[in-house]
Formats: C-alpha cells, structure tokens, sequence
C-alpha cells in the first residue's frame, strides 16, 4: 500500500514542485539488501528527473561486497548522491565510510562520527606458531593495500582529505562530525534535512566529469519505500532471521521423520530450509559453525535413544550454542546472532529432545491398550468346538476362532493374530 502511494505521489509531484529529492534510508549493517534498495532508489529517481537522491545513513558497516556495489552505483549515477549521517547519535563506520567518500556530497549531523574503515578480519595479529604466517602476512597486505589505493582513489576523485582516508584504512581512526569538516573529510554539517538543503542551494558539484550547480532550496522530499522483494531480502538476510529458518528447518524435517505422514511439519521444514539457503548464500557464513549445530542436534537426538548420564546432551547443548555463536560474524556483517535468543534456543532444544521425545519415544514403545491391537496377547476361554472353528470368550465377546492345535471346551487360550472378527489362538499349558 505504501509503495502504491509513493509512485502516485511521483505522478503528482511534478505538477506542484520545481524539483523532487528523493530520500532513501540505510540503517543497520551493509548487505544485499541495502544493496538492492539503494539501486532500485537510483532508478526511480533517474525515472522521475529528481534533483539528487538523499542517503540518510546510520551503519557500523558491512560487507565489502555489497559496499562496493552501493559505490559503483552512487559514482556512475547521472544524478547527485549526497549522504548525509543522521539523525543524532548515528555513525558511519567501516564501509559507511567509503560511502561518504564515494558521494557527490558528504553531510553529518552533529553528533555524529566516521571511520574505523579497516577490515577487522585483517586487525587481528596473526599467530606465530602458525606454519602459513608469512602467506597470511601478505595477504592482509594485499587486502589493506586495495582498500587503501580504493578509498585513495574516491578522496581524489572528490577532493577530499587523503591523507586521514589512508589512516582510517591502515590504523581505524575515527572523528567526530565537527573534526570531519575541519580536515576536508566531509563538506558541511547540517542541524537537520531543511538546514542541509539551504546550505547546499547553489552549490557547485563534480558529476561525471562535469560541474553542476544544485537547486535544493524548494524542493519537496519524498522518501522511497522500497517493494516487497527488497523487503523480503532484509528480512531474511539478518542473521537472526536466518539462523531462526535454519533451526526451524532443522526441527520440521527431524519431526517428519520421526513421525512419518504428518506432513505439516515436513512442509514447513522444507519452505523454511530453501529459504535460509537462498540467505546463506547471500551472506557469508561459517561452516564450522553450522557443523557444530548439526553435530550439537544429532548428540541432543542420540541422548534420547542411548541411556548415559546426559554426556551426550550436555555436549550437543555446548556444540549447538558454539556453533550457534561462530555461524555469522558480526565483524564482516556488522552484526551477529543475538545472544539470548541462542541461550533461549539452547535451552528449548534441550528440553525438547532430551524430556519431550524421550517421552515421545516411550509412549510409542508402551503397550498397546485399545484398538485392534489390542487383542493380540489377550487370554481367553473355549467355550464351544466344531469341525472348522471354534468360539473363545475373551473380554465379554464371543468371538470365532481358528488354532493350528488341538482345543478343549473350558481350555484357557492365548490370541495370537486377529484376522477381521477371527482370532488365531493358542492354548496356554496348565
């Protein structure tokens, strides 16, 4: 409903505003998502002739892939990207960042900061004793000069401050909003979007080699609300949606399998499975991590069926919350799986399968009391022979009844089978 709302606006607008900015909100960490978003925002706005398109960013970063695709887009755009970090208190680190720097525009709140755009992967000191120390030296080298000669290489092409770009990349430095625009790292610092754009009306920018001159002053905002696909992507990109499908899916097929025909839960274990893999394949993920999860369920199931002292589930519970831990990391992403909701998960698979199934799987193995069933093990009285079958009391009824050995009126049997209204029996020796 809301994006058949913002495209009717855009039919509209054009008949009472000299020019429409577009405004496009990216909260939350870097990924596909922001990805799609940000293009499908660029499209819109190059459809509609909008003056620029407006990047209100609040990110601890993300991944460098999709960073780079958002940077691609903003420095081929035909149109301004002016990004501005806000509201108060937000912050543009690690690939926000290079964001800023790639924009026609760089723009902050006060209170606001940058920086730390060093890949956290390549800060952690590698270990001497490791036998690929000298590789995984130059490797991070090599990593650190690219994103060097990268971020270099949009200061440059923006005339902005090189050399603080190089020492973020090379020693994660940070500013603040107000040391931002002292050192040529950003171009202004506005209050709010009205005060952003009478700072910028009239101002003169680099776009595809060409200077343009800005019109911002009456021109109408309007923010871009994104379709349900771009939607669906933030969703189940986060990782703790995905790791939510991935357990979901986990547990459906497992109650398919022990209850086989219930369908419900195999379905909705399939859904749940392609979808937590289309989002695996999106974002990086930790295979040790997703292995300690099969491993952690598979000992939690094997506690069920092996009578010990809890080994078994004391060890799938650590496994599965290990692993639960190490499956995404927030470092690369610019956010993790949620603590509680692992220990709330650890906790829940642990009961379910080590009290519920074990309860499960007794019922199943526990005599049967009704039904036809039933009758096979129950004794009964001969109370009438002839040449073909004979009539045996059991349970109050009379039934007709077959046996391969000899019988005696009063005789006490033993049903063997039923067969329909027939029982095949078995005398009982005295």
């Amino acid at each position: 409903m809301k994006r058949l709302l913002f495209l009717f606006l855009l039919t509209l607008l054009p008949l009472f505003a000299e020019s429409i900015i577009l405004k496009v909100e990216i909260k939350g960490a870097i990924g596909p998502a922001t990805s799609t978003i940000l293009n499908d925002a660029l499209t819109t706005a190059h459809q509609e002739h909008a003056e620029a398109l407006l990047i209100e960013l609040d990110t601890p970063g993300g991944l460098a892939s999709s960073m780079r695709e958002m940077i691609q887009a903003i420095t081929n755009s035909s149109i301004p990207v002016i990004t501005y970090v806000a509201p108060r208190g937000a912050h543009a680190a690690s690939a926000g960042t290079y964001l800023l720097y790639a924009s026609h525009v760089a723009a902050m709140s006060p209170g606001t900061n940058l920086g730390a755009a060093t890949p956290i992967s390549l800060m952690q000191p590698p270990k001497q004793s490791d036998s690929n120390t000298s590789a995984k030296t130059t490797a991070e080298k090599k990593a650190i000069n690219d994103a060097i000669a990268y971020i270099t290489s949009l200061a440059q092409m923006n005339d902005r401050n090189v050399t603080w770009a190089i020492n973020a990349v090379e020693s994660a430095e940070s500013l603040s909003a107000e040391d931002a625009l002292r050192l040529n790292v950003i171009d202004l610092i506005a209050d709010d979007i009205e005060s952003l754009l009478e700072q910028l009306d009239g101002r003169s920018i680099k776009l595809l080699g060409t200077t343009v001159q800005l019109s911002t002053k009456e021109s109408i905002i309007l923010t871009f609300e994104p379709d349900w696909k771009s939607r669906f992507l933030s969703i189940i990109t986060d990782p703790n949606i995905a790791y939510i499908l991935l357990l979901i899916a986990m547990y459906g097929i497992f109650f398919e399998l022990m209850n086989p025909g219930a369908i419900v839960p195999g379905v909705i274990g399939v859904i749940s499975g392609v979808i937590a893999l289309y989002a695996l394949n999106m974002i990086p993920f930790n295979y040790a991590g997703l292995l300690l999860i099969i491993l952690g369920v598979a000992f939690m199931v094997a506690e069920v069926f092996v009578s010990g002292f809890g080994i078994l589930g004391i060890g799938g519970v650590v496994a599965f919350a290990f692993g639960s831990l190490l499956l995404f990391d927030a470092d690369t992403l610019g956010r993790s799986v949620s603590l509680p909701l692992v220990i709330a998960f650890s906790l829940v698979s642990l009961a379910f399968f080590i009290l519920v199934m074990r309860l499960f799987i007794r019922s199943r193995s526990a005599k049967v009391v009704t039904g036809a069933e039933e009758m096979v093990g129950a004794v009964g009285e001969v109370i009438e022979l002839d040449e073909k079958e004979s009539r045996v009391l059991c349970h109050g009824e009379t039934w007709r009844a077959t046996s391969e050995s000899e019988l005696k009126v009063g005789q006490k049997v033993q049903v063997v089978e039923r067969h329909g209204l027939i029982l095949a029996v078995k005398p009982i020796e005295e």
